[in-house]
């Protein structure tokens, strides 16, 4: 019978396999999921995987979902790398939202140079305020940052509503929740019009090139990392609990705060009640998916892109329901973590 055996130490090979081995299990089961519906599993997966990859247009719309994929992302692999279980970033992504917003209400038209800036500077300063009510709260009294990042995400919806439904309603919206469009100054560009594609990919980019020197060429990302992978050791090298901390969650709510100011100032061009399909909680599985590694979160990023912008064609062009990306998403994560299993263990035949 088999059985689950340690290993003497972590195989290396399994760590950089499992992600492979997970996306072919999801591939796997995508097939099977079309043959379940009746349709073929052939054109199935071409629809989810190669259809959004042959024009201009849909190679901008996969680099437009993972803008704020991947800014989450790569603050939730430095919370994680920290030991920091921030599980927030999609409230923290609401809260620069409504940062981003209010500024650019508030802004009114003009042809300013620097409206846009200061719109995405808001969100930033958002999102980081409200990664920082966790930190106070952990650092504080000891609270635990998993359920407290999660309560404030469910805050941070409850604040869209009431703004979108509320103060912050457009009177000519026909009655729906939104706020009225921003300002053209008020907004980002795109790069190559007419792609929606904006420039907050680039800094998504930039941002990432900027966290691998974080944290594998700099004294403050080393002190984090080790604090996060033996915390013993950290206390007798006298490394502040305190910094890992704040620094992580901050580093966290700025860059999930970037990523809502992008999605109002970009594409949306105002606040709405759906301003986020989930991509704060997206953004674990490609942390992890990535192996908490800037460019892993970068290419993990694609893929989660890639699958999105695949089951919104497989709606339109199959027939298929639109929770369909969900349930691939949520195989993806199991998929991972059960292969990540044969990391530290392997099976023995007796």
């Amino acid at each position: 019978m088999p059985r689950l055996e340690p290993r003497a130490e972590a195989s290396q090979a399994m760590r950089f396999a499992a992600p492979l081995v997970a996306l072919l299990v999801t591939a796997g089961i995508t097939a099977c999921l079309m043959f379940g519906f009746g349709r073929d599993p052939v054109d199935g997966m071409r629809v989810f995987f190669v259809v959004p990859l042959e024009s201009a247009r849909g190679l901008a719309e996969i680099g437009l979902k993972m803008t704020p994929l991947l800014l989450c992302a790569l603050g939730l692999a430095l919370c994680y790398r920290a030991n920091i279980w921030n599980i927030g970033a999609e409230g923290q992504l609401l809260a620069g939202s409504i940062a981003a917003t209010g500024m650019a209400l508030s802004i009114g038209p003009g042809n300013s140079h620097v409206a846009g800036l200061l719109v995405v500077i808001a969100g930033a300063a958002g999102g980081a305020l409200w990664a920082g009510l966790t930190a106070l709260l952990r650092d504080r009294w000891n609270a635990n940052e998993i359920l407290v990042s999660l309560m404030l995400t469910y805050v941070a919806q409850l604040m869209v509503l009431y703004l979108v439904n509320g103060p912050w309603r457009d009177p000519a919206g026909m009655n729906f929740p939104v706020t009225r469009m921003f300002d053209a100054a008020a907004s980002v560009g795109a790069i190559v019009p007419p792609y929606r594609l904006n420039w907050g990919f680039v800094v998504a980019l930039v941002a990432a090139a900027f966290g691998w020197v974080f944290l594998f060429r700099s004294r403050i990302g080393y002190r984090l990392q080790v604090s996060g992978n033996a915390p013993l050791a950290a206390r007798f090298a006298g490394f502040s609990e305190r910094e890992g901390i704040w620094v992580s969650l901050l580093i966290c709510g700025t860059l999930a705060g970037l990523a809502g100011a992008f999605e109002v100032a970009g594409p949306l061009g105002q606040l709405t009640a759906q301003v986020s399909t989930g991509y704060g909680f997206a953004a674990i599985i490609v942390a992890w998916l990535g192996r908490l590694t800037p460019l892993g979160c970068v290419l993990a990023s694609f893929v989660m892109s890639l699958i999105v912008i695949g089951g919104e064609l497989s709606q339109s062009r199959l027939g298929l329901p639109g929770a369909i990306t969900m349930v691939l998403q949520g195989v993806l994560l199991l998929a991972l973590l059960s292969a990540d299993t044969f990391v530290n263990y392997r099976i023995r035949w007796r």
